[in-house]
């Protein structure tokens, strides 16, 4: 019977030693680009101004209480608190608010619309991957490569 709990055996040894020594920046790269990706959809509802847009068509129709104010939070959220998110500052609470907006953008949004996001108005397989990997942001926090890390706290 295979121990499951043991290190698995290198198809090509030799490269341990290269895999060890990059195995604890692949963290930090996720939790990057988990927030830099979300940034310019956070620009264009603040400086584009498609924020009136998404209040008026998405969020007043779904029943949020002033849908513009909620539109300029998610706005300030997805620009200001996906750079947090990715340069590890104030990372769980940030996480947080993102997986319950990617959560509502997967299955109020997008579920009808069928799996795929290549579907005609987007399905639910890239809201629902992010809302994973923000959850296990959420689960993880900072980690290293962090102004969390760097200022010695974090929630």
């Amino acid at each position: 019977m295979t121990d499951v709990t043991a290190e698995p055996k290198l198809y090509i040894p030799g490269l341990a030693g290269l895999w060890q020594s990059l195995a604890p920046y692949g963290y930090p790269i996720m939790r990057f680009a988990a927030g830099a990706i979300l940034i310019e959809h956070g620009w264009v509802k603040l400086v584009d101004g498609t924020a009136p847009g998404l209040a008026e068509h998405l969020l007043g129709p779904m029943g949020f209480p002033f849908p513009i104010v909620w539109a300029y939070f998610l706005g300030l959220l997805e620009s200001v608190g996906c750079l947090c998110l990715a340069v590890g500052l104030f990372t769980r609470p940030i996480a947080a608010m993102l997986v319950v907006e990617l959560f509502i953008i997967t299955f109020a949004v997008h579920f009808r619309n069928g799996y795929s996001f290549s579907a005609p108005h987007g399905g639910y397989e890239y809201p629902l991957l992010l809302t994973a990997l923000y959850l296990g942001i959420l689960f993880r926090g900072s980690d290293r490569c962090s102004i969390d890390r760097l200022i010695g706290r974090q929630f």
